[in-house]
């Protein structure tokens, strides 16, 4: 053993101040010696037997796989074939055989518009690790797909190709339009779910869903009506994103921020009454809302301007309209002048602190962006063409004071890049607060976990200060509203809620006779409404008497980006405990965001977006998916090409370690040898005591590390799987075992020896393979089914049995000798050794030490004196002593 280590790294020598970092048992008070030659070179003496083509053809007969014997790496252009197999067969699907408690996902429907990007990866990637791992573990599982009709993304793609095919959406009627969407969904929505399967993703594609779908339509208008009528949802006027080239309110999950370069306006406020020398000054960002200003503001502790408190202003370009001067302790002083204009009408905050001082509400602004009749003489223009109209006439008049340069926070659609403006709009809203309480219970009473634990501050504050949703969006793609109104009556006050165009048309006649005429309301609902009953809907609510929703809610899991927290996975929970009466998952599992390199966000402007798709091309599925599974829970995580290509050669490593099992092992036909391999098991104490250290060694650790996984699998850390997994795999199997089986496979006289190696050598590969499948699953299958006496697909194997028989002191033999020989390749470096170069080292230690690490216990007689004629005939010497060597500082000593 020692010897193969020693020849098959960079030759070292050992010199005595490396002794000082050995395990101490190596040297104890009582010495012994063993002087050592680092001369055999097993795997040399013997050529490696040749491929044994039956197991490649055994691999390769369904034509879906490749042995590692026909192929030097993993082809990645085999990952659909193998994909397709997997479908083919069923694999997919819950299966009740060997358990009963379901292990269920919802996948987070992605936008029938989009197109795959990482945070699709990453979602798919962990998502699918737990599937897999509960898959193998004997669990029915149950992960469910499907795709998001994407109200405003869709509407807007499909204008844009109208637009180039030059029709207007005000050309067509609703169901033309509507239509034109149908169609182009059919043509290009599968192409999201097309890359999803790329990725690996095993769910369960018979059961898939579209948000427009039958069934969820279905559910969301029973949704709405059962609001409805506990008085959660109603009509009103109120403040809200809106996007004028849309022309639709937008939930505030579609309003992105970004760090802009603007302009600070500085403008006189004339005081009505005053001298020509009394007047405040403002600064504001947008001058045009000066004409919805309803009153100016002042910090009541601000001297500098308490005398006009009380007073009146006169606005500017409004000939003369005066509003109150007034005192308010959240006035900044320090921004700007000190002075604050109140807009209600045109900005979140002046809305609410309106609404606090009973302050009237004034709209200046059309829906398209272009202002009313309130602005006078600017009434039509655009808002930005009003502002550079304005600002010139205001310097006209000596009303402007300075420009000056300032950052702006400025709010854009995420769909369409605009500016969002402020409106106040009638629309309809969700009373939160009362759903909101639930949510915050479950939490409290450890009825859902969220994963990291921190976000659960984020969670609860979020509910905890919860304002009203807006639901309704004014567009023609999504759910309508099922509201309809009565001709010739007011529409805020006399509407029916019903769950069909009959039963609303009947409740009409019933109320206002047989000749009432009813509309429909235009408006859509929030695509987030019909997402937010995505556990269950999917599952066949509100028939609660539905085969998948007896069996399969609650789901188990929830897995999103942390990004999302409030606007999906709050809302879910507060629609699964309204609706069914029970959380609709126990766990919320939470990744975060993929950066650069750099740590920077991806985006198209900065050229550092690493499409899906691309990597896989390149570097394949399973190191793409390795990669993106070893971040933190919650932690952004900074992608490379660098950890992509180590990843890839980690992939390789594997095939090329099966590459070697499989020419190491008996053909199929050889039944004598299959027959003593398969002897060999390794579930008991005694099964370990029989077999030679190495192999004691890396059963036993192995065994560790069947149980370290498994518990991070149960825990959801993933990371410390991978890396676990890994490090050993690469470290003690394939660097050290692997290197030590060829003692035995090459030189062996017998076959015991041979076969112990190679039985140990197939054990821990399959278990490798199956610890890796649900983060690596192609590479994995592939190697598995080339392997012989396999009866079943991988995927659906058993997982490894845990709490296995280890060695502890097996194990710190081992290490001892491990680090043992990491001492003399350092001492060769330190020296500067040639590799070619033959020396031989002293080796002071315990009889216990000199024993195991000798191998001459355990070795057959036979061997032990082939060994040793052949050191014999290169002039080399194996000395073992009993007499303490006389060391002075050394406790090695090196001989030429």
């Amino acid at each position: 053993m020692l010897q193969t280590a020693l020849s098959t790294a960079p030759t070292t020598l050992l010199f005595a101040p490396c002794g000082n970092k050995l395990s101490p048992i190596l040297f104890p008070k009582r010495r012994r010696s063993l002087t050592l030659l680092p001369r055999w070179h097993f795997n040399r003496t013997r050529p490696r037997p040749k491929p044994k083509p039956s197991s490649a053809v055994a691999a390769t007969e369904n034509g879906v796989f490749t042995s590692p014997e026909m192929a030097k790496s993993f082809d990645f252009t085999s990952e659909e074939r193998i994909y397709n197999w997997w479908e083919s067969q069923g694999y997919f699907r819950p299966n009740f055989d060997r358990g009963s408690v379901p292990f269920v996902i919802s996948m987070p429907p992605p936008n029938v518009t989009g197109s795959l990007h990482m945070g699709h990866a990453m979602f798919v990637t962990l998502e699918d690790i737990m599937v897999r791992y509960h898959r193998m573990k004997g669990r029915p599982t149950l992960w469910l797909p499907g795709t998001d009709h994407a109200g405003i993304a869709t509407q807007l793609v499909v204008e844009r190709m109208l637009a180039s095919e030059g029709i207007k959406r005000a050309d067509l009627s609703r169901d033309e339009f509507t239509k034109h969407v149908w169609e182009w969904k059919e043509k290009y929505g599968g192409t999201i779910t097309n890359q999803i399967r790329r990725l690996g993703a095993s769910c369960d594609w018979t059961r898939e869903h579209f948000t427009l779908d039958e069934q969820l339509s279905r559910a969301v208008i029973e949704a709405f009506v059962r609001l409805h009528e506990k008085g959660l949802i109603y009509q009103g006027s109120y403040m809200v994103n809106w996007s004028p080239s849309l022309q639709t309110a937008v939930s505030d999950l579609e309003v992105e921020y970004s760090e802009e370069s603007g302009t600070l306006y500085h403008i006189k406020y004339r005081v009505a009454g005053g001298s020509r020398s009394d007047y405040l000054t403002i600064a504001t960002t947008r001058p045009e809302t000066l004409f919805g200003d309803v009153a100016i503001a002042v910090h009541p502790k601000d001297d500098r301007y308490s005398k006009y408190v009380g007073m009146m202003a006169i606005v500017p370009m409004t000939y003369g309209r005066h509003i109150p001067i007034i005192s308010d302790r959240h006035v900044d002083k320090d921004f700007g002048t000190g002075v604050l204009k109140i807009s209600p009408g045109h900005d979140h905050n002046d809305y609410l602190l309106a609404r606090k001082l009973g302050l009237p509400i004034l709209n200046i602004m059309n829906k398209d962006g272009t202002l009313n009749k309130v602005a006078g003489l600017y009434c039509g223009l655009d808002r930005f063409e009003a502002r550079k109209k304005l600002w010139a006439e205001l310097e006209e008049t000596g009303l402007a004071v300075k420009q000056e340069a300032h950052t702006l926070r400025v709010p854009r659609s995420q769909r369409g890049g605009e500016i969002i403006e402020p409106l106040v709009s009638k629309q309809w809203f969700v009373t939160m607060e009362p759903l909101a309480e639930k949510a915050l219970r479950a939490v409290e009473r450890g009825e859902l976990t969220i994963i990291p634990e921190r976000f659960e501050k984020i969670y609860n504050h979020w509910l905890s200060n919860i304002k009203d949703w807006c639901i309704s969006r004014q567009l023609w793609w999504g759910h309508r509203i099922p509201v309809w109104y009565i001709v010739g009556k007011d529409c805020e006050e006399e509407y029916i809620v019903a769950r069909s165009a009959d039963e609303a048309l009947e409740k009409a006649r019933a109320k206002y006779g047989n000749d009432v005429e009813i509309y429909q309301d235009p408006d859509v609902l929030d695509t987030w409404f019909s997402s937010a009953l995505w556990p269950f809907s999917t599952l066949g609510w509100p028939d609660v008497s539905e085969e998948d929703f007896r069996r399969f809610y609650p789901t188990t899991m929830l897995e999103t980006g942390h990004d999302i927290l409030f606007f999906w996975v709050a809302r879910m929970v507060m629609m699964g405990i309204e609706f069914t009466g029970t959380i609709p998952f126990s766990y919320v599992y939470l990744h975060g965001l993929i950066r650069d390199s750099q740590g920077h966000k991806m985006s198209k402007t900065l050229g550092n977006v690493i499409d899906p798709i691309d990597t896989i091309k390149d570097f394949g599925t399973d190191a793409l998916r390795f990669t993106l599974a070893l971040g933190t829970p919650g932690q952004d995580l900074n992608l490379s090409t660098e950890r992509l290509t180590a990843n890839k050669a980690f992939t390789n490593k594997l095939w090329n370690a099966g590459n070697f099992l499989l020419q190491n092992l008996p053909t199929r036909n050889d039944a004598s040898a299959w027959k003593n391999i398969l002897a060999y098991k390794f579930d008991s104490e005694e099964s370990l005591i029989g077999i030679p250290l190495p192999e004691r060694w890396v059963v036993s650790k192995l065994h560790l590390l069947i149980d370290m996984t498994t518990a991070s699998y149960d825990k959801f850390f993933f990371g410390d799987v991978g890396r676990e997994t890994y490090d050993f795999f690469w470290g003690d199997f394939a660097d050290w075992y692997i290197e030590a089986s060829k003692a035995r496979l090459y030189n062996s006289r017998g076959h015991s020896d041979s076969s112990v190696a190679q039985a140990v050598l197939l054990y821990i590969f399959e278990n490798i393979l199956k610890l890796l499948h649900p983060f690596m699953p192609f590479v994995t299958e592939e190697l598995w089914q080339a392997l012989p006496q396999r009866k079943e697909a991988l995927m659906v194997s058993h997982w490894p049995q845990t709490s296995l028989p280890r060695h502890a002191n097996s194990i710190k033999k081992f290490e001892n000798f491990q680090a043992l020989t990491r001492a003399i390749r350092n001492a060769r470096a330190e020296y500067s050794v040639e590799p070619g170069k033959r020396i031989s080292a002293s080796i002071v230690a315990s009889e216990e030490v000199i024993q195991y690490i000798s191998f001459v216990e355990k070795a057959p007689e036979d061997v032990v004196h082939g060994v040793q004629e052949k050191a014999a005939e290169a002039e080399e010497k194996i000395i073992l002593t009993k007499n303490r060597l006389a060391l002075l500082k050394s406790s090695v000593l090196l001989t030429k």
